[in-house]
């Protein structure tokens, strides 16, 4: 039934991205692309999910966002739209606790998006998947895949052979530049300077130099290097060059511990209100009171009460809408019960009198 409106929501090329680590995540094992992915939902839904289907990885996802894209509907529209493609299984907010290998934790925010509804267990199961994710083997594997990727562009298939052409004289060679030393060598070749008894010739730098070498690579500065072999030497050197070995593979740093980074906890929210599931249950991603509100908007809309759509930012003059009135009024025409509306004071009232919203 809402074929004919999924046109008018594609592309999204131009959404504008979340905060790094934040917004659009697409659920894995998704079926491919067709004509018919969201013929199953009203017509605002499947435009809305079919713009945001199209939406790259790491846009922006929430109703604002949304909003600020989609001229036919406004905040209101497109923050209930998410909820109910959150019902019809499509969405789950995810926020994920990370703990950096900086040892410092942060929480990130992810709507994940599936084309494919998938039933709530599904969703759970995929929640209690993601804990203990090792964030450093994945972007490792990302960086391997994105120079995979970088290497295919290159390869445009068989190329004939160009002809042989007869080898060109080769000028005169140059001298060979001598290579620059190694910093392992230089710092060898420093230690006389901090104590002339430890003065080394240059066959013996050049073979202490991969020792050296694996010094700096396990963290070691030129200065800690040069204090182990220069301190606490016996009154008498007889081969400074045998002494600096020994030191070097005795005193040897230890490989530097590599922390990683990983999910340490994960919590489902709602996608309306974020209120997490350990707080108040969840039932196909959405929270009670969400889902009271859900059932008004859609016995307003059954009882032909019009709800405004469209923002402010796209009328010439700005609708006097009395927000929690209107919300009142969708909640008595679904059956609730009204919560208390606060009464405007007088001091709240322009020219001191009390008015009523129509």
């Amino acid at each position: 039934m809402a074929d004919a409106h999924l046109n008018a929501a594609l592309p999204a090329p131009a959404h504008p991205q979340a905060k790094p680590g934040y917004g659009k995540r697409s659920a894995p094992d998704q079926r491919p692309r067709g004509a018919r992915d969201f013929a199953h939902l009203r017509t605002r839904e499947a435009a809305i999910a079919a713009y945001i289907d199209r939406m790259p990885e790491g846009t922006a996802i929430g109703y604002k966002a949304l909003a600020a894209q989609l001229a036919d509907y406004g905040q209101q529209a497109c923050g209930k739209a998410l909820n109910f493609l959150s019902e019809a299984g499509h969405l789950r907010r995810i926020k994920e606790h990370l703990q950096l290998d900086d040892n410092t934790f942060r929480w990130v925010t992810h709507t994940f998006f599936s084309r494919t509804p998938r039933e709530d267990d599904w969703w759970r199961t995929f929640v209690e998947s993601m804990r203990g994710i090792d964030l450093t083997e994945r972007a490792r594997r990302a960086r391997a895949a994105e120079a995979t990727e970088a290497g295919d562009v290159g390869d445009t298939g068989d190329v004939e052979p160009a002809p042989p052409n007869p080898a060109p004289v080769a000028p005169p060679a140059a001298p060979a530049a001598s290579p620059a030393p190694s910093d392992a060598y230089r710092a060898l070749q420093r230690l006389g300077r901090a104590e002339p008894r430890m003065t080394l010739s240059a066959a013996e730098c050049a073979a202490l130099e991969p020792l050296v070498a694996q010094w700096f690579a396990r963290g070691a500065t030129p200065q800690h290097l040069t204090r182990s072999l220069t301190e606490g030497l016996p009154p008498t050197l007889h081969s400074p060059g045998a002494i600096a070995r020994t030191r070097l593979e005795k005193k040897m740093p230890p490989e530097p511990i590599q922390e990683r980074a990983y999910v340490d906890r994960v919590v489902m929210v709602c996608i309306g209100c974020d209120v997490p599931d350990n707080v108040s249950p969840l039932i196909n991603g959405v929270c009670v009171e969400c889902r009271e509100e859900m059932t008004a908007y859609d016995a307003a809309e059954e009882a032909g009460i019009v709800i405004d759509r469209v923002p402010d930012t796209f009328r010439r003059v700005p609708a006097q809408v009395d927000v929690a009135r209107r919300a009142d009024e969708l909640r008595a025409a679904a059956g609730l019960k009204a919560r208390p509306l606060a009464r405007p004071t007088h001091s709240e009232v322009p020219g001191g009198c009390e008015t009523t919203a129509h």
